[in-house]
């Protein structure tokens, strides 16, 4: 397939070109390769491991959700040109997603994560220059049973913070670091936020605003989309997909 085709197909899938994004997130074509892609890599992050992966496994678009330049660093330098080498000797293209993959109604890691724990999605909480950003829905069980859901969904312990009721219905979902939205889920009547991480304060406000919070780490709520994503683009183009798993226990 045309790199191109596929290209500009995402972009308008993913809405790129609409939804903001934090200044280095960089939303769509990274780098390029020679126009074809063959065979598709999808990951989280845009590592140097994740690269050599994706050369290894003969793949010639590594699909992100973390893209290259998070550190702002503009030399090609250092680990900078260690993840490009082998990306332009091996005509390798990136595409990134970040913040238009995390609200993708159909593929997006809150949407996916949401229907994995079995939430019924009714409506959306907070907001990033004027665009929403979690979805929340309806789930009635204990606070304990939620997070024993969460263990077995994400593979993994999650940290709970108790600070609402023993008795859950209204649940929001903002993966990655949703902490900051604590607020948000208290002005929207939710009863639990799940979500990655968050900062040290946030137990504060979770616990003297009344919701029950759970961290179920940055990168295990944010293995959905691009996974989502991948199994789209082999179902409708035909093309073969590989997920990378590079967790970072983040």
């Amino acid at each position: 397939m045309r790199l191109d085709e596929l290209v500009q197909y995402l972009d308008d899938y993913l809405r790129i070109g609409e939804i903001p994004d934090y200044p280095r997130a960089f939303n769509g074509l990274q780098v390029e390769n020679r126009g074809e892609v063959t065979r598709l890599a999808t990951a989280v992050d845009a590592s140097e491991a994740t690269i050599m992966e994706a050369v290894r496994r003969g793949c010639d678009l590594l699909l992100v959700h973390h893209g290259l330049f998070w550190d702002g660093e503009p030399r090609v330098t250092g680990r900078r040109y260690r993840r490009l080498r082998p990306l332009f000797e091996r005509d390798v293209a990136v595409y990134a997603a970040h913040l238009p993959l995390d609200l993708h109604p159909e593929v997006g890691n809150n949407a996916v994560l949401a229907r994995e724990l079995g939430i019924a999605i009714e409506g959306e909480f907070g907001s990033y220059q004027g665009v929403p950003m979690g979805v929340w829905g309806t789930l009635e069980l204990s606070r304990e049973a939620l997070a024993a859901r969460l263990d077995e969904t994400l593979g993994g312990r999650v940290h709970l913070i108790p600070g609402g009721g023993e008795r859950i219905r209204r649940v929001g979902v903002l993966t990655g670091a949703g902490g900051g939205a604590i607020g948000d889920a208290l002005a929207a009547g939710l009863d639990a936020l799940v979500t990655g991480e968050g900062a040290h304060h946030t137990y504060f406000d979770a616990m003297e605003g009344g919701l029950n919070v759970y961290y179920g780490g940055h990168y295990a709520t944010e293995t959905w989309g691009v996974r989502a994503l991948g199994v789209h683009l082999a179902d409708r183009f035909g093309l073969p997909v590989e997920f990378i798993d590079l967790p970072t226990g983040l």
